[in-house]
């Protein structure tokens, strides 16, 4: 089995994380946009709403 070396490379450097960060905010707008459409948005009430109803 070789060994892992870690050198002056090891982890993430800050344009990393920076390209990592843009990328899950924009992931979060793609997300937010789709949850708060109205047609989800409907989806999701009437699904708790039946939930909500449902005989215990």
């Amino acid at each position: 089995m070789a060994a892992v070396e870690f050198g002056a490379d090891a982890g993430m450097s800050t344009a990393e994380y920076a390209v990592g960060t843009i990328a899950a905010v924009a992931f979060a707008g793609v997300l937010f946009k789709v949850v708060s459409s109205p047609t989800v948005l409907h989806a999701l009430t009437a699904l708790v709403a039946r939930a909500l109803k449902a005989p215990f």
